[in-house]
């Protein structure tokens, strides 16, 4: 049975609740795809903090079929240091590895990714590219930016660089959004009760969970704790 709580106590035992969430903050950056924004935002309660998104990504496949295989390998090798070596000359560039968490792409990646592509004497390895989201940007301009980033990137040998149709978002560390969260559930919910007269608080349900998401729009998201607000006299059952 969940305890009801007067709207003047709430705050502090939230702020309580929000101190304890942050030394367990993570800031391993998470992929949103675009498929989930509709089944999502039905089931997302009222409170929610929409913030542009960290990255724009896409995935590309660094294929070569130089017939030699060690000479394949070493120019997939080369080119993939490439770029590395452009992504770090550019302040809105990087590379990434992964689906629902991504690692950066590190030379010594290069051996475990490397594989044989569905073609013969061909091999291949998946790279994600990803440009930093400013608050001028629109879709168009940071897709272009991607699309600019890999059409100039240093080739070597038979290499290509095909991008794949996709496009996602990501979202750095989002358990450092939870106090900001806790802050405005506060807020709503002690507007919640006094709204009904001073002998009646709240329960809440849901707190500990972790923070959620889904895309609000081409370069957006929206973030959310899943609790569930109730209001009720005090002392009642």
């Amino acid at each position: 049975m969940m305890q009801k709580i007067s709207a003047r106590l709430l705050l502090p035992l939230l702020i309580l609740t929000a101190a304890a969430s942050q030394a367990a903050a993570q800031m391993e950056e998470v992929v949103v795809t675009a498929e989930r924004r509709g089944e999502y935002a039905e089931s997302a309660p009222n409170v929610v903090l929409v913030r542009r998104a960290d990255h724009l990504i896409t995935s590309v496949q660094v294929t070569c079929d130089t017939r030699d295989a060690s000479q394949r390998r070493e120019e997939l090798k080369a080119t993939l240091r490439n770029m590395i070596a452009a992504a770090g000359r550019s302040q809105m560039m990087s590379l990434g590895l992964g689906n629902s968490v991504l690692g950066d792409l590190k030379e010594s990646n290069f051996d475990e990714i490397i594989g044989p592509d569905s073609r013969p004497d061909t091999s291949r390895a998946v790279v994600v590219v990803k440009t930093t989201i400013s608050a001028d940007d629109t879709y168009e301009s940071a897709t272009a930016r991607v699309k600019a980033f890999i059409e100039k990137a240093t080739k070597v040998g038979r290499t290509e660089i095909l991008r794949q149709d996709s496009w996602n978002l990501t979202l750095i560390g989002p358990e450092q959004y939870h106090d900001a969260l806790i802050a405005r559930i506060a807020a709503e919910s002690k507007k919640a009760a006094e709204s009904f007269g001073p002998g009646y608080g709240v329960s809440i349900d849901g707190l500990e969970r972790p923070v959620a998401w889904y895309q609000k729009g081409p370069l957006d998201l929206a973030l959310y704790i899943p609790y569930s607000l109730h209001v009720a006299p005090l002392g009642s059952h």
